[in-house]
């Protein structure tokens, strides 16, 4: 049996004590046994990681994109062999785990622009012969701690940029999902980085807890579900440190009449049910406006229906499992619950089989009609392919159940109006709109935003933001005064 290991301060470790078996969502069979670390494991990768810190942050900007660069060229090298394990560990079909390792690998390369992208500002003359200028320099060290359902491109939201601006990094991966960084850790250790520079702690709630309480981690970057992204923002500022904690999401889908139907039909399907519907820009309501009300749930039910559910390395599969037997009961529960609070079952996923793969933990794509806005099922995020239609008269009462949600990670409007677009654009509370797209995620070169309690912070993942918020800023006002006595 494979057992996994930690990498710290530059050398692979093997960990002692409790374990957790990694399985195959398709076919629950045990791929690796992955280490629960614990405090003191923690601390060593944080020690080594703030040991190596000083070193690091005096390597010139330019030098240290150097890196980034090669770890781009090795990424593509492994890019197949990346993308297989995703699907292996978490159940997406081969197409949109290359897809995720795309948008790693983009990330990477707005990283190598740090150069640029952490200048400064600088005022001559402020008052006679005093200038002043404005800095930015790294942080210390900087933790992420990843979810499961993206196991290779969300740590890609935080790394390269805190590795270009100059910052050591501790990365805990998901235990359900840890191989994937497994081998991106054994890409970076072909760097030959300092040692210290990178670490990667396997492990639970407890390393979680241990990397919020650690004095020297200075930032911690987050994504995963609500209840635990406010844990991490509440400890983690409470010990002092500056936190971004991406939280979950009930995204909202806003069709109108003049939409062009076969292809919104066609991109609602995909943002419903791709990655079967566990990603936080996964369609989870369509408010359906007007006459549309009329043709939309027969043609997204007949559209849900035609993905072909299985093991996501075999051909043909569109559609793979959710991650664990306990989220798929947790799923049918809901989907139960909904039912029970008087929403129609228009497409029905339950009890799904799938021919060669008894034990996987797959559900098909499953839309409940005219679910009441009251229901608790409405206002929860399913997180699996379950999507609720509700019908309503106008745009005003649509932007209306957008705004009245907990959420606010994206929302997408379906039309062909301009004056409606704007409308929507303007009015709907998420950090990530869409207009006539059904995943609104942005790429690298855009911070991923989120409102409300899909979001805790105030710099986000990617992009500048990321830059913002792996530096501080440090003001320097200076005045020289000129020897007039001495000639040059």
């Amino acid at each position: 049996m494979n057992v996994l290991q930690n990498y710290i301060n530059g050398r692979w470790v093997e960990v002692e004590g409790e374990r957790l078996a990694v399985h195959n969502p398709a076919t629950n069979e045990v791929l690796a046994q992955v280490p629960l670390s614990d405090a003191g494991q923690v601390a060593q990768a944080a020690n080594a990681a703030a040991a190596a810190f000083e070193g690091w942050r005096r390597v010139p900007a330019v030098e240290r994109i150097q890196y980034l660069f090669e770890l781009k060229n090795l990424m593509e090298i492994a890019f197949d062999d990346l993308a297989r394990t995703i699907t292996l560990e978490n159940g997406k079909t081969l197409a949109e785990s290359r897809g995720e390792l795309h948008r790693a690998i983009e990330n990477v390369e707005v990283a190598c622009g740090i150069p640029t992208l952490m200048q400064g500002d600088f005022s001559e003359d402020i008052a006679v012969g005093i200038d002043e200028y404005l800095i930015r320099q790294p942080v210390g060290v900087a933790a992420v701690i990843a979810p499961f359902n993206f196991p290779g491109m969300i740590s890609f939201w935080f790394l390269p940029y805190a590795l270009a601006t100059g910052n050591t990094v501790v990365i805990k991966p998901s235990e359900r999902c840890p191989l994937t960084m497994q081998q991106v850790f054994a890409l970076l250790d072909e760097l030959n980085l300092p040692p210290g520079v990178v670490n990667l702690v396997n492990g639970g709630p407890v390393a979680v807890n241990a990397i919020l309480d650690h004095p020297a981690i200075a930032a911690v970057s987050f994504v995963g579900s609500t209840p635990v992204a406010r844990h991490i923002y509440s400890r983690g500022a409470a010990n002092g440190k500056r936190v971004q904690a991406q939280g979950g999401a009930k995204n909202p889908l806003v069709v109108m009449p003049d939409a062009d139907m076969a292809m919104t039909t066609r991109i609602v399907a995909d943002s419903a049910f791709g990655n079967a519907g566990q990603r936080c820009l996964a369609a989870s309501t369509v408010i359906v406006v007007g006459e549309a009300r009329q043709t939309f749930p027969q043609a997204i039910a007949e559209a849900a229906a035609q993905r072909v559910v299985g093991f996501g390395l075999d051909e043909g599969v569109t559609m793979g499992p959710v991650i664990t037997p306990q989220s798929k009961e947790r799923i049918q529960g809901l989907i139960e619950k909904g039912l029970a609070d008087g929403a129609q079952l228009l497409l029905d996923g339950r009890r799904a089989e799938v021919p060669g793969y008894p034990r996987g933990n797959f559900i098909k794509p499953t839309i409940l009609l005219d679910l009441p806005p009251e229901s608790e099922v409405a206002r929860t995020e399913i997180f699996g392919p379950v999507l609720t239609l509700l019908r309503v008269e106008t745009l005003d009462e649509a932007i209306a159940l957008v705004n009245g949600g907990d959420y606010g990670n994206m929302a997408c409007l379906f039309t062909e109006s301009g004056a409606a677009a704007r409308q929507f654009r303007y009015e709907a509370q998420a950090g990530n709109i869409g207009v006539n797209i059904g995943v609104a995620a942005p790429m690298a070169f855009f911070p991923f935003s989120g409102w409300k309690d899909s979001f805790f912070g105030t710099l986000h993942g990617q992009s500048r933001h990321a830059v913002e918020f792996y530096t501080q800023t440090k003001v320097v006002v200076e005045r020289w005064h000129r020897d007039w006595s001495r000639q040059f």
